[in-house]
């Protein structure tokens, strides 16, 4: 019964490229354009077929970690840009119009995350061996999406000139004070304070990433410009010339949209400017992957524009400019993917064949749906008054060039 629903299934998603799927029984069928190459795609567990009508996401990514979904030369790339590229205009199949309802109905459920759960979920992700993420991450560990100005950027180049672009959008003074949300391993805030002469407090919730951080301001002689706090954005105090958050917004969960925004609110002086930095959806709203939400985000959600507008809207906070980066993320995670599968003998050892599986779906997944799907990169400035950022975006462009220019 569950191989003929999948069967079903299949038939009714595939219509872009093609897909072979040998059912645990051994029977072969091909979907999709008959013109096309299909992926080699195998079930080894007679469980799967049901799994997979069942909840097709998480079924999908725990048996690629398991071994019991295999693709033929593990062409991993092949296949998950074949299911993105039939995602697009299959939102009225009705197997995929089921599962959004019902992920959408949990989701306020699944991104409720004040601040205990919020650290727990900090820990899931960000406490993991910090040898694993220089197995893929450019020398600053730089964890968000770079700036690919100009083709043929490296990794490198390409971190610096994000870093760069965002300090031009804040307008930085010297000596100004700067509050990061979500401060990652501190490269943000040690550049800012080493390039800008400001003064940053970083916070984050993890403990991994609030050691080195503060072990490299000390490193760089940089201790009496930045501190890093163990604290949730909500615990800090006092204002700030300049709020900063990148790629953290996306652990916020849309529940607590509009507690954030008052927070930048509240933290920026009169003449501040806050810039948020984050994955978004040009699509309406949704949901998280079922599988990311498990494996490797818990609580995470990448917001649509309308939804960040709307807490705005109520904040009292002027919308500035906003800026959409579209393929800037593939071409990161292309880099990250490259450099663990280049480094994964090392990866494996400081985990576990499964582990490795798991965060090569991860990173590829990712890619393609930046590539192929409405993922993309919202960068929101935002003010307290009407006048404090200049009236065209001529300020940033100029400087930006020579820092690009520097980075390459």
């Amino acid at each position: 019964m569950w191989d003929r629903i999948l069967d079903r299934m299949l038939r009714d998603f595939v219509r872009r490229d093609a897909l072979a799927l040998t059912y645990p029984d051994g029977t072969r069928r091909i979907y999709g354009e008959a013109s096309a190459t299909p992926v080699e795609v195998t079930l080894t567990d007679p469980a799967l077929p049901r799994k997979l009508v069942q909840s097709t996401d998480m079924a999908v990514g725990e048996a690629y970690m398991d071994g019991r979904l295999t693709i033929g030369q593990d062409d991993l790339e092949g296949f998950l840009t074949m299911a993105s590229r039939n995602s697009r205009g299959a939102d009225e199949v009705w197997w995929r119009r089921l599962a959004a309802l019902i992920f959408t109905a949990r989701r306020r459920i699944d991104q409720w995350n004040p601040a205990r759960r919020a650290r727990a979920n900090v820990a899931h992700h960000y406490d993991l061996s910090s040898e694993l993420y220089d197995l893929f991450l450019d020398t600053d560990r730089q964890y968000s999406c770079g700036y690919f100005a100009h083709p043929g950027m490296t990794l490198e180049a390409a971190q610096e000139a994000k870093k760069h672009h965002i300090a031009a959008k804040l307008l930085l003074e010297p000596d100004m004070e700067v509050f990061e949300i979500g401060c990652g391993w501190g490269g943000m805030a040690l550049t800012f304070a080493r390039d800008y002469d400001v003064k940053v407090l970083g916070v984050t919730l993890s403990e991994e990433q609030h050691r080195i951080a503060t072990q490299r301001a000390a490193d760089a002689g940089l201790s009496d410009r930045v501190r890093f706090e163990l604290k949730d954005y909500r615990h800090v105090t006092g204002q700030f010339d300049r709020v900063v958050s990148i790629g953290m917004f996306e652990h916020v969960g849309v529940p607590h949209y509009g507690e954030y925004f008052r927070v930048v609110r509240d933290r920026l002086t009169d003449e501040g400017i806050a810039l948020i930095h984050t994955i978004g959806r040009t699509d309406p709203p949704g949901y998280t992957s079922p599988w990311i939400q498990k494996y490797i985000f818990p609580g995470g959600y990448c917001p649509a524009l309308s939804e960040m507008s709307k807490a705005v809207e109520k904040s009292g906070l002027y919308g500035c400019d906003v800026e959409v980066w579209r393929m800037h993320y593939a071409h990161t995670l292309r880099h990250w993917y490259d450099r663990f599968t280049a480094n994964e003998a090392r990866a494996r050892a400081l985990y576990d064949e499964r582990f490795c599986r798991m965060w090569r779906y991860y990173l590829k997944a990712c890619e393609v749906t930046f590539r192929y799907n409405r993922q993309c990169v919202f960068q929101y400035q935002l003010a307290k008054r009407i006048d404090t950022v200049p009236v065209s975006r001529d300020y940033l462009y100029g400087g930006m060039e020579r820092q690009l220019d520097a980075a390459q």
